[in-house]
């Protein structure tokens, strides 16, 4: 496209797109803020006042200009003043002492685990949102502040109204500088009835101790949370200790990860590749007797050479197929810890993101925010109209429900 033809249609040439975008977006904004007032005063900029019941109030001149980060760059607009209302007038379009767009505010917990310093963000942001962002070291720590109340109000919430149906639990390790033991992140995800997944909470602790979690369990139950169907978690974590004392009720399922990892650590790295299938085989059986089945086979291939490999698989072999006993669409959720996994996954939390923390409880209120916008980005599980039969108590063999006649005598 030629220049007399750009300037015929007044479009964007690619050199000046960025700026052009940010114009049209600043344009839009202002427009939206002119048509807000316009909607509560009843009539446009210069138009008087006629009838005697309209809305009071009359326009002022406008703001200092504002900045404004958003995901496409950081802009700057002028919110329009209002004198002689009844009470505050307070902007949907552009709340008082907002800076940053929401969007803008989900990044800045995502960039941090992924390895910027405090000090980074500055020109992080700049290069994302342009050189008016308003976001400096030292706004970042205001929001790690505000952070860290939020979460400990979030951390008080009632939970009485929530229909819990399943839990995945696991720890998740914070390797702070100045932390002699070994402390970790307690996290507990839960699906509700309605197929929503929730953070039902974010707590230092220990893994494998047993009262740590107790008391974030104990404290779930406290603030009206009922009791699972079903937990999924690793099993060298103390979670199941905790679970026998508090939700005695709850079925165990151990996660076939963990479980994958253990039984190869005790293989020759040249039988890794072929054990892996035959645990797989296992893992997706679509039975109960065909897990049995690829189990043997396992067994038969490895138990003289491999005793140990074989041991560590046969450990608990209950709680590695309870998974059966819940909607076959449900399986793909139950079988792992991924649920609570997938979101460090990709920012690598457990080996680098809090390595800059001197203090667990310093990274704690990061991390639960982290965990929020993955919360929101998440879809519901598989089938969500089974989890309601789940949580009602409708029984299920090998994924498929069990017909009511046979529930009665089962039961």
């Amino acid at each position: 496209m030629g220049n007399d033809t750009r300037e015929r249609f007044g479009g964007p040439a690619w050199e000046t797109l960025e700026v052009w975008v940010r114009e049209e977006m600043r344009g839009l904004i202002q427009a939206a803020l002119e048509e807000e007032i316009t909607e509560l005063l009843g009539r446009v900029k210069s138009e008087r006042r006629a009838a005697v019941d309209a809305p009071p109030g009359y326009r002022n001149g406008y703001g200092k200009p504002r900045r404004l980060a958003t995901s496409s760059g950081t802009i700057e607009v002028r919110r329009p003043r209002v004198r002689g209302l009844e009470e505050r007038f307070e902007s949907r379009v552009l709340p008082l002492f907002a800076r940053r767009t929401r969007e803008v505010g989900e990044l800045i917990p995502e960039l941090y685990p992924h390895g910027l310093a405090e000090g980074d963000f500055e020109l992080a942001l700049r290069g994302l949102l342009g050189d008016g962002a308003p976001l400096s070291k030292s706004s970042v720590r205001r929001l790690r502040a505000r952070w860290t109340a939020e979460h400990e109000a979030w951390s008080r919430r009632p939970l009485g109204d929530r229909e819990l149906v399943y839990a995945w639990a696991d720890g998740i390790y914070v390797k702070a500088g100045l932390e002699r033991d070994k402390a970790a992140l307690l996290v507990v995800i839960g699906a509700m009835s309605d197929g929503t997944k929730e953070v039902l909470a974010v707590t230092p602790g220990y893994r494998e101790s047993v009262e740590s979690w107790a008391a974030v369990l104990r404290d779930l139950k406290a603030r009206g949370l009922g009791t699972p169907k079903l937990l999924v978690a690793d099993g060298n974590l103390g979670i199941w200790g905790a679970a026998r004392e508090v939700w005695p009720e709850t079925a165990e399922q151990r996660c076939w990860n963990h479980k994958t990892t253990n039984v190869l650590d005790r293989l020759p790295k040249r039988e890794q590749a072929a054990a892996r299938e035959m645990l797989r085989a296992a893992a997706y059986a679509p039975s109960r007797a065909a897990a049995k089945e690829a189990r043997d086979a396992f067994r038969d291939r490895y138990g003289d050479a491999e005793a140990k490999a074989v041991a560590v698989l046969e450990d608990d072999w209950d709680r590695m197929t309870a998974f059966h006993d819940y909607p076959e669409k449900h399986w793909r959720h139950l079988r792992t810890t991924n649920v609570v996994e997938s979101p460090f996954a990709s920012v690598r939390l457990r080996t680098t993101a809090a390595k800059r923390f001197k203090r667990v409880d310093n990274a704690t209120a990061l991390i639960w925010r982290l965990l929020l916008v993955a919360e929101k980005r998440s879809g519901k599980l598989n089938a969500p109209h089974l989890l309601g039969e789940v949580y009602e108590g409708k029984r299920f063999e090998d994924g498929k429900p069990v017909p009511e006649g046979r529930e009665r005598i089962a039961a």
